[in-house]
């Protein structure tokens, strides 16, 4: 990972207990993070916040998290973003739509500590 600046992630979650915890553990480990609770609220922002990386939950309030994704896949500006998808939608099907419609990771939070989020964020960073 690169030290001189910091990486920007976008977290998108509506459980607002989960998003501080996600939020501080990206913080601590040097991320730039700007939190939004919908998926109209992520696709508004993601032009101008530019982040390197987006966090992305499914059930979320406005438009879930598979329009949220097509959306930011096919428009020019945000496609290149890698985005996770961070959800409790744990069936094959919602995995393999995930993945299809761009997410380069599917991962289930009650799954993963915070800790192993970072890693996996920053292993997407370094590819």
């Amino acid at each position: 990972m690169k030290k001189s600046t910091k990486f920007k992630a976008m977290l998108v979650e509506d459980d607002l207990t989960l998003a501080r915890i996600y939020k501080t553990k990206l913080t601590k480990s040097g991320f730039d993070v700007l939190h939004v609770c919908n998926g109209k609220e992520c696709l508004e922002k993601a032009s101008e916040f530019k982040p390197d990386i987006i966090l992305l939950d499914v059930i979320i309030p406005r438009l879930d998290g598979f329009a949220v994704l097509q959306e930011l896949k096919s428009n020019s500006r945000t496609r290149k973003i890698p985005v996770i998808m961070l959800t409790n939608l744990a069936q094959n099907e919602d995995m393999e739509k995930g993945k299809k419609l761009g997410a380069c990771n599917y991962l289930v939070k009650s799954n993963l500590t915070p800790a192993e989020l970072i890693k996996k964020v920053e292993a997407v960073l370094k590819s």
